[in-house]
């Protein structure tokens, strides 16, 4: 659990007087209390001890009543809580396994929302945060920088536990989720480990690496857990490729491992272009995967490469190919075995840096007069795709934001692409969007209620600028991509865009001066959220996008905004912290907006004024 960053010796004799004192005046035994403060980190023996040199001796403190503990009434989750959630709780990424961002709660309205106000906040430990809460129970779990994890009351932020991770000299990745399942919460590390904490207490019930020391993988995406197993994936560009790792839920002992590179002789080795493994590379699956309860199969989305170069031409040998698999896939593992049930590319052979790696929503539509289910999904690009439960292509729609693809086979779905826009060392090519991407990681959201997705978006482009023969370049064919404003741009780059998924077509778009840097959140109420680069944290009507409230928080929110409810009590909740990856790409466009000058992160929960 938490450790000391110094021997207890570091904090003098003043500190072994000082809790000798404590213990002697509330009646405990010395040794036990020295005990306890080797378990705590140097701030938390100053708060125990404090500058006076701590209590006086045979001092009696006044009796004041224990506050109550919601985690007294911690009850165990099982896979059909994780299957179909209270409403009250959010125990998933998106909350459920469908991916879609939606809560059935109801209290906060269109009609309301405007009285919305600040309920309680909390610091969090200084840093990048894009990690989304859990909920469970009126307890809200929050991961922070350093693999700070906490237990807050969900009422009013008092902390139930803290564990923090000991990373040493080691460097420190900013996750995006954890799962929870049972009565374990679980998390990856920056050191590569996936852990699993008592939720009761913080306590490490088990800690298994994924990876070797010096790998050169990380690790970004959080769990995703489904029957029994946890999953999680890596990212890098190592030799040999990324992959997922199944883990036991109760033992942490590691099931299988899926490599994310096709290796060679086996299903999908002959599209790399008869590279040998050490010089594949890529497929990192850095954001977490999703679930279908009806068909059993955990869905992953590995990246492409930044080494480009060696796919750029095939070999023209017979049975192989450059089309680079499982890259820019969706592919659909079995969470007991890890073998591939099937998979679909979206596109093979990217030579952009567009990842199609992101959510996989599962939403249930009508097509061609009958329902269906289906699987959307899109790229950096922001076109969509819709496949079936089998991997059997549907449909696209393209929500006008690039400009290389020129059409997609209606049959197959393949992209056609204007050969022009391919990177070259030749020439300096405007491709849009920018390779931060149109849509990234910040998830959009469904409501079921409309069958309207709500996608948050930026409008950019880029430069892909050549390099001297010798330099590699951010791809390894030889450029380096720079930002800029769409071709047209009126200075608006933030973008939140309804699409009705009946007809595909656009309900409405609101536009802004600052990116967008959160996903989106669609509630029962009504009620759309999303947070941007300029600090303010807005609600929309999901019929027609009109502003209806709006705050200001106390850093950048780079997570995706989350509901729940305790004791018939509707609250909303946000982390900010400025610095990941998607909120860093935006601030060069809009140079007048301010951000934070000393690194901060914060936990941000509003909720209606009580009547």
């Amino acid at each position: 659990m938490m450790r000391l960053r110094k021997p207890l010796r570091a904090a003098g004799p003043l500190a072994i007087v000082a809790v000798t004192a404590f213990a002697v005046a509330i009646g405990t035994d010395a040794n036990a209390q020295l005990e306890r403060l080797e378990e705590m980190t140097e701030q938390q023996r100053l708060r125990l001890i404090g500058p006076a040199g701590g209590l006086a001796p045979g001092v009696e403190l006044p009796d004041w009543a224990e506050r109550p503990n919601p985690l007294d009434d911690f009850s165990p989750i099982s896979q059909e809580e994780l299957e179909n959630p209270s409403a009250d709780d959010w125990l998933n990424w998106r909350r459920t396994y469908d991916s879609t961002g939606f809560s059935p709660l109801d209290q906060i309205t269109t009609d309301n929302v405007a009285g919305l106000s600040h309920a309680w906040s909390l610091a969090l430990p200084p840093g990048a945060n894009g990690a989304t809460p859990l909920v469970h129970n009126g307890v809200i779990y929050v991961h922070s920088y350093g693999d700070h994890v906490q237990a807050l009351d969900a009422t009013n932020g008092n902390i139930l536990w803290h564990y923090e991770r000991d990373l040493g000299d080691g460097g420190i990745s900013v996750k995006r989720n954890m799962a929870i399942y049972g009565d374990k919460l679980y998390t990856g590390t920056s050191d590569v480990h996936v852990i699993a904490l008592d939720v009761r207490t913080g306590d490490v019930v088990w800690d298994t690496p994924i990876t070797e020391p010096g790998s050169g993988f990380g690790l970004s995406g959080g769990p995703l857990v489904a029957d029994g197993v946890v999953m999680q994936g890596v990212n890098g560009q190592a030799p040999g490729g990324a992959y997922v790792v199944g883990l036991d839920a109760e033992s942490g002992e590691e099931i299988w491992r899926f490599f994310s590179i096709a290796r060679p002789g086996e299903p999908g080795g002959n599209t790399w272009n008869d590279l040998p493994l050490e010089e594949r590379t890529g497929g990192s699956v850095w954001t977490p995967g999703g679930y279908d309860i009806e068909t059993g199969v955990a869905l992953f989305g590995p990246a492409p490469t930044y080494d480009t170069a060696p796919l750029r031409d095939p070999l023209g040998r017979a049975g192989v190919t450059n089309e680079a698999l499982y890259t820019n896939a969706t592919v659909a593992l079995d969470p007991a075995t890890g073998n591939v049930e099937w998979y679909f590319q979206h596109v093979p052979n990217d030579q952009w840096d567009f990842d199609w790696s992101f959510e996989r929503h599962l939403i249930e539509t009508e097509i061609d007069g009958r329902e269906q289910r289906l699987i959307l999904t899109a790229g950096k690009q922001a076109i969509y795709d819709a496949i079936d439960l089998e991997g059997n292509y549907v449909y696209s729609f393209d929500l006008g934001l690039q400009n290389f693809m020129t059409g997609i086979d209606p049959e197959t779905g393949e992209k056609f692409v204007d050969p022009d826009l391919i990177p070259s060392r030749e020439e300096t090519i405007t491709v849009c969007p920018h390779a931060g991407g149109a849509k990234s990681w910040i998830p959009a959201s469904v409501n079921p209620n409309n069958n309207v997705l709500y996608v948050p978006l930026v409008e950019t482009c880029m430069d892909l600028v050549p390099q001297p023969p010798d330099v590699r370049g951010s791809l390894s064919t030889g450029v380096n991509w720079t930002i800029r404003p769409t071709l047209d741009s009126d200075g608006r780059y933030g973008r939140i865009q309804a699409i009705d998924l009946e007809t595909r077509e656009t309900l409405w778009t609101t536009r802004q001066r600052a990116p967008q840097t959160t996903g989106t959140l669609v509630t029962g109420g009504g009620v759309l959220f999303a947070g941007a680069l300029d600090r303010y944290f807005t609600a929309y009507d999901v019929a027609d996008g009109e502003m209806l409230w709006r705050t200001r928080v106390g850093d950048v929110p780079s997570a995706a905004p989350i509901t729940y409810a305790v004791d018939g009590t509707q609250y909303v909740a946000l982390i900010v912290g400025y610095g990941t990856a998607h909120a860093m790409s935006w601030p060069v466009l809009t140079p007048e907006i301010d951000l934070p000058i000393i690194r901060s992160a914060g936990l941000w929960v509003f909720a209606l004024p009580e009547n």
